[in-house]
C-alpha cells in the first residue's frame, strides 16, 4: 500500500504520526500528574495545559514539516525526476545541484554520475549515429525504388493490421479514410473478400487473385495477395488502383516491420505501452469557453511503436459558424477570412474520429479539447469514447506535482523546441505534445509503469490538477 504513495506523501504521513505520538505522549503525561496531584479544582488547568501544548506540538510539527518538504522531499523529487529523463529519454540537462543543496553530497554525487553516463554514452551515439545515417541513406534508396513501382501495396499482419503502406496505397486508401499505420484493414475494405483470400492464402501458400471492395462500397478493386516466404502476414498489391497522385507529389513509405507479429488485442487497461497506438492532438477555439466557443482548428499526429509515423498527420481549419474575436486571432493566428470555406465541426470531428480510431487520444489538458467535441458528438453521429491519457497528469506523475505542468514548462524540461511560428498552433502543439510523449513513455515504463491500466491509476491521483486548470 505504501509502495504506492509517493515520498512527499510517505514523509507527511510520518510527521502526522509524530503528530499523533506527541498529543498522545503528552495527554498520557499530563493525565497521569492530574491523577497524582489528586485535587479536582484543577481538571480545567489541565485541560487548558493539554489543548495549549497540543496546539504548540501541531503548528511545530507542521513547521518542521513544511521546512523538510520544501528541502528535503521535493529536491528528491526533482532530483530523481531529472535523473531518469536523462537515462530514459535523452535529455542532456545538468543536473540542479543547488535546489538539492540540503541533500549533502546526493546531490553532486548525482551530477557526476550523470556526466560520467553521458561521457560514456557519447562513443556509443557515435557509433549508433553512423549507423544509423547509413541505414537512412539506405531507406531513403528504397523508398524512393519502390514508390516508382506503378502499383499500390500494402504489407499486412496476420491479423489484417496494416505494417507498411507505399505512396500510390497512401492514395487508395485516402479515397476511403485518412491511412493509418497498425489500422486494421477493415476500416477500409470490406472483411469478407479480404478474409476468404487470406484463407486461400494460408491453405495454399501461393498468391490469390482476389476482387476487394471499400466498406462503403463505392469502389472496387482488383488486387493479388501474396505470400511472404516464412515471415507472418501478406503483401497485398492493387492492380487497378486509381491513386490520383502527381508525379511530382511526396509519396513516403511508411512502416513498421515490428507490427508484423502483433498479437490479438486485449483490453486497452491490460495493454502494454509498446503495444497501444497514440493519436496525439490540439485544438484552437474562438474561445476559453467549451459549452459556448467553437473550434477553428484541430491538429493532431500518431505515435506508433513508441514513435511519431512521418506522414500521418491530421490537420484542418474548422469553420466555427462564429467571428473569431480579435484577441483569439492573435493568440493562433486564425481568421474569419481563412476559415471561409473550411467544413463544419461536424465533417471535421467525423474525420478526426476516423483519424484516432482504436487509438487512445492524448492531450495536455485533454477535458478542455475534449469538451469542445463531445458537446457535438451527436451532430457528428459518433460516440467519443476513446481511452484518453493527458499529458499533464503524465508530467505531474514523472516530475512532482508541485512543478509547473504548462506546455512550454513541460518541453522545457524534456529539451523539446516548439518553433515560435508554430506555437499556439493546432498542428505545432500537437507535434510538440507527441514528441513529449515519446520521451516520457519510457521513463513511465522504467518506473513501472508498463501497462495503460498501470499509468492511468498513477495519473488518477494529480486529478485536482485539471480540475484547478478547468
Amino acid at each position: 500500500m505504501l509502495k504506492r504513495l509517493s515520498l512527499r506523501v510517505r514523509i507527511f504521513l510520518f510527521f502526522c504520526l509524530l503528530a499523533v505520538g506527541a498529543l498522545a505522549v503528552s495527554s498520557v503525561a499530563l493525565w497521569i500528574s492530574y491523577l497524582r496531584v489528586a485535587d479536582p479544582g484543577l481538571v480545567n488547568a489541565f485541560i487548558m495545559a493539554e489543548i495549549l501544548m497540543g496546539f504548540g506540538f501541531i503548528a511545530l510539527i507542521i513547521a518542521v514539516w513544511l521546512l523538510f518538504d520544501d528541502n528535503v522531499a521535493k529536491p528528491i523529487e526533482r532530483l530523481s525526476a531529472q535523473m531518469r529523463a536523462r537515462a530514459h529519454a535523452g535529455v542532456g540537462t545538468d543536473v540542479d545541484t543547488q535546489a538539492a543543496r540540503y541533500l549533502g553530497d546526493l546531490g553532486p554525487a548525482a551530477a557526476g554520475l550523470a556526466d560520467q553516463l553521458s561521457n560514456k554514452a557519447m562513443g556509443v551515439a557515435e557509433a549508433v549515429a553512423a549507423e544509423t545515417a547509413h541505414l537512412a541513406a539506405e531507406k531513403q534508396r528504397l523508398t524512393a525504388l519502390l514508390t516508382e513501382i506503378p502499383v499500390a501495396m500494402v504489407l499486412a499482419s496476420p491479423t489484417h493490421k496494416i505494417v507498411l503502406y507505399d505512396g500510390q496505397a497512401a492514395g487508395v486508401l485516402a479515397q476511403i479514410a485518412h491511412p493509418r499505420l497498425n489500422a486494421s484493414l477493415f476500416d477500409y475494405l470490406h472483411p469478407d473478400a479480404v478474409q476468404q483470400a487470406f484463407e486461400k492464402l494460408s491453405k495454399s501458400g501461393l498468391e490469390v487473385m482476389c476482387t476487394l471492395n471499400s466498406i462503403d462500397g463505392v469502389q472496387s478493386y482488383s488486387a493479388r495477395m501474396k505470400p511472404l516466404g516464412d515471415a507472418p502476414g501478406y503483401l497485398l498489391i492493387f492492380d487497378d488502383s486509381a491513386s490520383n497522385i502527381s508525379p511530382e507529389a511526396a509519396r513516403p513509405l511508411v512502416y513498421d516491420f515490428d507490427l508484423l507479429n502483433d498479437a490479438a488485442r486485449g483490453q486497452f487497461e491490460t495493454l502494454t505501452l509498446h503495444e497501444l497506438s497514440f493519436v496525439v492532438f490540439d485544438t484552437e477555439t474562438t474561445g476559453l469557453l467549451p459549452h459556448k466557443d467553437e473550434i477553428v482548428q484541430i491538429g493532431a499526429v500518431r505515435v506508433v511503436n513508441g514513435r511519431i509515423v512521418d506522414g500521418e498527420r491530421f490537420d484542418t481549419l474548422v469553420d466555427p459558424g462564429m467571428p473569431i474575436p480579435p484577441a483569439s486571432t492573435k493568440v493562433h493566428k486564425v481568421s474569419d477570412h481563412m476559415v471561409q470555406g473550411a467544413p463544419d465541426i461536424t465533417q471535421a470531428g467525423r474525420a478526426f474520429h476516423q483519424f484516432a480510431r482504436d487509438a487512445v487520444i492524448v492531450a495536455h489538458n485533454a477535458p478542455f479539447d475534449m469538451a469542445f467535441l463531445r458537446r457535438h458528438a451527436k451532430r457528428m453521429n459518433v460516440d467519443w469514447d476513446h481511452p484518453i491519457l493527458d499529458t499533464v497528469l503524465l508530467s505531474a506523475v514523472l516530475f512532482g506535482a508541485s512543478d509547473k505542468h504548462t506546455l512550454d514548462a513541460l518541453c522545457d524540461r524534456l529539451e523539446i523546441t516548439i518553433p515560435d511560428d508554430l506555437r499556439h498552433t493546432a498542428l505545432g502543439d500537437a507535434v510538440a505534445t507527441a514528441e513529449a510523449l515519446v520521451k516520457m513513455l519510457p521513463m513511465l515504463q522504467a518506473r513501472g509503469m508498463t501497462t495503460f491500466g498501470a499509468v492511468i491509476e498513477a495519473t488518477r491521483q494529480h486529478g485536482r490538477l485539471l480540475e484547478d486548470l478547468n
